[in-house]
């Protein structure tokens, strides 16, 4: 079996790296809002059935003017699925339950309802298999077309330097992936989302990574531009209801169908970490 333990060091140095850069932007725009909100990171150890090292994280969240509630995580873990669960895993299985993962996951909830909540995360798994998967969505209460368009702007420009076929293809398995067959609802208005881009061997790594960091760095400059647009603007109440409304439903997603909240939960992840994706507050009418 390869031995992926520089790549993933190098995926991990570079996802916090990335959650360096976010949270100083974030800090900067409650700084401009006239907050004083910082991030407080919170680091925490995997425990594992047998006692072994299992890994672990930090988890940062801020709560200010702008965001009302904000977490970006990253961790590092690894261990051995249980044998339901590894079935379940790409390049897992019963007979070889091991596994690496790490990555970085931002849930953004916003205070005001005209700026958009958003959710991103770049991730790097190995198991008898080694691959990328990823991507960011924008999931405004109040759309604004020009938003939707700034935001898959910046990730078709993303993907479009690795390759024509990227953005049709991830655009449409984020429309596919984020909704709610339960309401008949899509979750947002969509972005980019892929997984299992697979790294056989070390050149298909290389580029597989910098796509990836192309991704996080699209997200860094596509989302802090839409927060100055809207984050003054005048709201109502009636603007208020439906963000927590839509909160709502943005809680069903994640709790009943989102692989990364069941990823994290059958493999003995940090609980408030996980659930950080969790608004501060909705409503179900």
């Amino acid at each position: 079996m390869t031995d992926w333990t520089e790549q993933t060091a190098r995926a991990r140095h570079w996802f916090e790296s990335l959650r360096t850069r976010i949270c100083a932007e974030f800090e900067a725009i409650e700084r401009e809002a006239g907050s004083d909100a910082a991030f407080a990171y919170t680091p925490w150890d995997r425990e594992t059935d047998d006692g072994s090292d299992g890994g672990g994280g930090v988890r940062a969240v801020m709560k200010g003017k702008v965001f009302e509630k904000v977490g970006v995580n990253v961790s590092t873990v690894g261990g051995v699925f249980s044998p339901e669960f590894a079935r379940q895993i790409h390049g897992a299985s019963g007979e070889n339950p091991g596994f690496t993962a790490t990555g970085i996951s931002l849930v953004a909830h916003m205070a005001n309802p005209h700026v958009p909540a958003v959710h991103m995360n770049t991730r790097f798994l190995t198991t008898g298999k080694a691959w990328f998967g990823g991507g960011g969505d924008l999931n405004p209460p109040i759309p604004y077309a020009e938003d939707t368009d700034h935001f898959h702007a910046a990730y078709k420009a993303a993907c479009d330097a690795h390759d024509p076929d990227y953005y049709p293809r991830f655009s449409k398995w984020a429309e596919e992936y984020f909704y709610i067959p339960h309401r008949g609802v899509h979750r947002g208005v969509g972005g980019v989302f892929y997984d299992h881009l697979e790294c056989p061997d070390d050149a298909a790594f290389e580029a597989n990574f910098a796509f990836t960091r192309d991704v996080g760095d699209a997200f860094l400059a596509a989302f802090p531009p839409l927060v100055r647009r809207r984050m003054d603007l005048a709201w109502s109440a009636a603007d208020k209801r439906q963000q927590l409304e839509w909160r709502g439903r943005y809680a069903e997603f994640n709790l009943v169908y989102d692989r990364g909240t069941l990823f994290g939960l059958k493999t003995g992840g940090n609980i408030d970490a996980i659930l950080m994706s969790l608004p501060p507050e909705a409503v179900w009418s």
